[in-house]
């Protein structure tokens, strides 16, 4: 099986692709490949977010290889947007809530997730259905709408950014993990793991006034990277993002990437995305400047990434 050929899909907006992968093993068919160690990335397709997320978890190393008991962790989505769940602009509330009660089960002592949304935030909080999903899973659920819950930190590696406001949470936190939703973004042109990292900052203004794309990478380098990085790909937003107007904005994939490499998801997020809705990488500009400062690669040829339909 050649990996570049990774996601060979075809698709329609609004309905479901059909998944094909070249070579499958038999094996691998009925979900039960092993392989000699851990995969780089895993790459999930055809099921409902919360077994796609126990297929990923399984075939990456399980959830306790990043949680230890009594730690403090953070889930941070992408809720920027009053939308439902129907309308892609937001992380699958499903995703979410089946993550908080892994972590959890992993013996979690607190589970918190937050957003800085760009929507009034306690109506992006309950209409994309994330409020109600945490809570009844036991997680914690926090605002993140005033500068007060922000502190400053270096950003040593950054060219454009050298420091950065983050919220509290994430800075007292043990572990985290970014869950962005996969969609089309006016100014970034991809929004994924990297831009997600938008939403734990106050001053966004800086990033969109001094070259957005490189402003995505720098703050890509702070020091406390994300233990995996979840691309909720199930509905995709593939026109008119990040808000979306309607229905025609989105098609239904199933699909779910999961890597503790930032850009190397980004990378594999965009052949994912263009399945449905043709982008070239030089236009997601912040996926190659992360490239270029050592958060990862694009060649998805040397990866071991685990391919798994279910």
């Amino acid at each position: 099986m050649k990996r570049r050929d990774f996601l060979r899909t075809s698709a329609v907006a609004g309905a479901a692709l059909t998944l094909n992968f070249d070579g499958l093993q038999a094996a691998l068919a009925t979900n039960t490949m092993s392989v000699e160690s851990a995969p780089d990335m895993v790459a999930i397709m055809g099921g409902e977010p919360a077994a796609m997320l126990d297929k990923a978890l399984e075939a990456i190393g399980g959830i306790n290889q990043y949680i230890k008991k009594g730690q403090k962790v953070v889930i941070k989505p992408n809720i920027g947007w009053d939308r439902t769940p129907e309308l892609a602009g937001n992380t699958n509330p499903e995703l979410i809530k089946a993550l908080v009660k892994k972590c959890l089960n992993a013996g979690a002592s607190k589970v918190t997730v937050f957003d800085h949304t760009c929507d009034d935030w306690q109506k992006c909080y309950k209409t994309s259905g994330i409020a109600a999903a945490v809570e009844s899973a036991g997680g914690l659920i926090v605002p993140a709408d005033v500068e007060k819950y922000y502190k400053e930190v270096s950003i040593p590696n950054g060219v454009n950014i050298k420091s950065a406001k983050i919220h509290e949470a994430l800075l007292e936190a043990d572990v985290w993990f970014n869950v962005p939703i996969l969609k089309n973004h006016g100014g970034a042109k991809l929004s994924c793991a990297m831009k997600n990292y938008m939403g734990i900052v106050w001053d966004r203004r800086i990033f969109h006034s001094n070259d957005l794309h490189q402003c995505i990478a720098d703050i890509c380098t702070w020091h406390k990277k994300p233990a995996l990085n979840i691309v909720d790909a199930y509905r995709i937003m593939h026109q008119n993002g990040p808000q979306g107007k309607s229905a025609a904005d989105v098609a239904t994939i199933k699909s779910l990437l999961v890597s503790p490499n930032i850009v190397e998801i980004d990378t594999a997020a965009l052949g994912l995305f263009n399945q449905v809705k043709k982008l070239e990488m030089e236009a997601v500009g912040h996926i190659g400047k992360g490239q270029t400062l050592k958060l990862g690669s694009t060649d998805l040829s040397k990866m071991n990434i685990k391919r798994i339909k279910i």
